[in-house]
């Protein structure tokens, strides 16, 4: 008749540690990954003032006339500029993820080339819009 083995513990395994952040190189990809979620978070606060502003317009004369004043300050105008790069950008970005979605893009050079094109394009089109923006109003 076999005798019955005890139950063995295991030993301690050395296993590799998580990576940490120093050991990555910031990349166009990388950077612009990171952006377009701060641009998400962005748009939360963004939309909280279109909510301001339009409840202003439902309140009265006197509430949106205050709203107005506040968008049309400088640093309403400068947070407003920021709020429209951050659409546009986040836009741009979820556009390119499209593209990936759709199996195109991911070799170095067509991926480097959109990440720094989600920039450019954003930039371009912020001021181009504003540009509009402030010659017919």
């Amino acid at each position: 008749m076999a005798e019955a083995k005890a139950p063995t513990t295991p030993r301690a395994v050395a296993r590799p540690l998580s990576p940490h952040l120093q050991i990555y190189k910031l990349t166009w990809t990388m950077a612009m990954s990171v952006i377009h979620r701060a641009t998400g978070v962005a748009l939360y606060a963004g939309t909280l003032l279109l909510v301001y502003w339009l409840v202003s317009l439902a309140a009265g004369p006197d509430a949106f006339a205050t709203a107005q004043a506040v968008f049309g300050s400088a640093i309403g105008r400068f947070v407003l500029f920021g709020y429209t790069w951050a659409l546009l950008h986040h836009l741009a970005g979820g556009l390119r993820h499209f593209v990936w979605d759709l199996g195109y893009g991911y070799d170095l050079k067509t991926r480097m080339g959109m990440a720094r094109a989600t920039l450019i394009v954003s930039g371009i089109l912020t001021v181009v819009l504003w540009a509009i923006g402030l010659s017919v109003g």
